[in-house]
């Protein structure tokens, strides 16, 4: 095994988090050897799986001055040049970014105005190493290398996990969610904090794309949106029912169709009846059209309907506009019985 003089990492894959080196067991090293850790890296020293000591930035010399725990773990018989074998894990310190979380399955939501739902939630967030040691011994352990994709599944796990209990904390409506989107996410944001720390991870940011119900809960919405915007029903069903008309003259085989199935028939038969009363006032004649309504009086004597204005009874002939006197003097009209005119005082009958 060769001894590794220079220790270096100067290429990282884009989704790499750590790569150690040497990949595969341990590497031949001594005091002497350089280290060289470039920007936005850190090195995190490992003997017989034990975390020695972090190197920031920058070229580093092994020695037991910079590493004392190497002082108990070598012995010193070549005048310090003793080799000695360990690792070094190379952690990735820039900032992970569009990392993706989405619900694999429907979450249940209790909404006030829809009652129990189900609804899809899916975003993206932001990440980076916060402590390469804790991290590097918890969860990278002894693989050669670890990248996004290794921890990607369990940190959906994490945020959905979070994510379905301040859904549920937030008790608001399906309608009311697209208006909160950026306060569920902050929220999520600190939520998540402790579960990434406790992991050697740091949450940067957290975003939710969007929060979607069913395709049955989504027509329904559109269906009571379309209601609201049309306003007058009826005006809208006649206008429908016309349409459906037109489309049937200018494609006459699709009647035949349409009967074919049960609910063609039954979409048939009521457009039919539609059409019947919508079209029947129209079609009738203008005599049997409604007419204005013709002012009545009663009778006195036999009580029979008879119409305004007449002056004999047409069931018993009984006078019904009382007999009136003309004036010879003006000419005024007075009621019968009357000796003098109301108008000029004449006298209207004979002493």
């Amino acid at each position: 095994m060769a001894i590794l003089d220079l220790i270096q990492l100067p290429d990282e894959r884009p989704d790499e988090i750590v790569r150690r080196v040497p990949e595969s067991g341990s590497g031949e090293f001594k005091l002497g050897s350089q280290l060289v850790v470039r920007e936005n890296q850190t090195a995190v020293f490992f003997r017989d799986g034990k975390a020695l000591d972090v190197f920031g930035p920058g070229r580093h010399t092994i020695s037991t001055n910079n590493i004392p725990l190497l002082t108990g773990l070598i012995g010193l018989p070549f005048g310090g040049n003793s080799p000695f074998t360990a690792e070094v894990y190379f952690v990735a310190m820039r900032e992970f970014t569009d990392m993706k979380w989405g619900t694999p399955q429907p979450l249940v939501f209790r909404d006030k105005d829809f009652g129990m739902i189900r609804l899809r939630a899916f975003g993206t967030y932001s990440m980076k190493v916060g402590d390469p040691q804790v991290f590097v011994t918890q969860i990278v352990g002894s693989r050669g290398a670890y990248s996004t994709g290794a921890i990607d599944e369990y940190l959906k796990s994490v945020v959905i996990n979070e994510f379905n209990d301040l859904l549920g904390d937030s008790k608001a409506s399906l309608l009311d969610l697209p208006g909160m989107t950026r306060d569920l996410a902050d929220t999520a944001r600190n939520s998540l904090g402790d579960d990434f720390n406790r992991l050697g991870l740091q949450l940067t940011s957290f975003q939710i794309t969007a929060i979607t119900p069913p395709d049955e809960v989504q027509k329904i919405i559109d269906e009571r949106s379309g209601m609201a915007a049309v306003g007058d029903m009826s005006a809208y069903m006649q206008f429908k029912t016309a349409q459906a008309i037109g489309d049937a003259a200018n494609n006459p085989g699709g009647a035949g169709d349409v009967a074919a199935t049960g609910a063609g028939l039954g979409a048939g038969v009521a457009i039919g009846q539609a059409m019947a009363q919508s079209m029947s006032a129209a079609m009738q004649p203008k005599s049997a059209q409604a007419q204005p309504a013709v002012e009545t009086i009663t009778c006195p004597n036999c009580h029979a309907t008879v119409v305004a204005g007449s002056k004999f009874c047409p069931n018993c002939g009984k006078q019904i506009q009382p007999a009136t006197i003309t004036c010879p003097k003006c000419g005024h009209e007075n009621a019968e019985g009357a000796k003098f005119c109301v108008n000029c005082g004449a006298a209207l009958t004979t002493p």
